[in-house]
């Protein structure tokens, strides 16, 4: 999957994604926080690192605005004003099991496309319940764009505030919508 940084965490260097091993000592990192309002609701990202770590329709403790932040919130709000289509701020997955994995592919379904649990299931050998699991415990939604896989028959779940009412907003705003009828 992934190469080791000189730092020693393993990192997709196709799509820039940093796997972290939950185990490892990242004390003393600096976490930063934000949140602004965004069309579906209050929205926060934390950094730790250099690396977005969190977002979602929450907010974060950390300590008030970096650069990095900036960054993710001027492309967040692009994003969904219509204007941008790929983030390219580094994010790092701090969750274990397969979910890295799952983000990874997350990351690499374009902009108004979607995937089945089952096209995401086949690539990893592993069943659609265990994809559908890892996509709810994705930490960073809109940016790793969990809300692209759909079920077989359906629209599937969707974990962040607002349930699958959001993820038929962010599917419409990718003119996926379609795809859902």
């Amino acid at each position: 999957m992934g190469q080791a940084d000189p730092d020693g965490r393993m990192r997709d260097w196709v799509c820039g994604l940093v796997i972290f091993d939950k185990g490892a000592q990242h004390l003393g990192m600096d976490v930063y926080a934000t949140s602004f309002d965004t069309p579906l609701g209050l929205f926060g990202l934390r950094e730790s690192g250099g690396e977005i770590t969190d977002a979602g329709w929450r907010v974060f403790k950390g300590a008030p605005g970096s650069a990095l932040l900036e960054r993710a919130q001027t492309q967040v709000q692009l994003y969904f004003s219509g204007e941008l289509t790929q983030f390219d701020v580094p994010l790092r997955v701090e969750v274990g099991g397969i979910v890295p994995e799952i983000c990874d592919m997350l990351l690499a379904i374009p902009f108004g496309e979607t995937r089945t649990y089952g096209d995401l299931a086949k690539a990893v050998g592993r069943p659609a319940q265990a994809v559908g699991q890892a996509c709810g415990r994705n930490p960073i939604p809109v940016i790793i764009p969990c809300h692209r896989v759909l079920g077989a028959k359906g629209l599937g779940g969707f974990s962040a505030r607002g349930g699958v009412e959001t993820k038929i907003e962010l599917l419409k705003l990718e003119k996926a919508a379609g795809l859902l009828i």
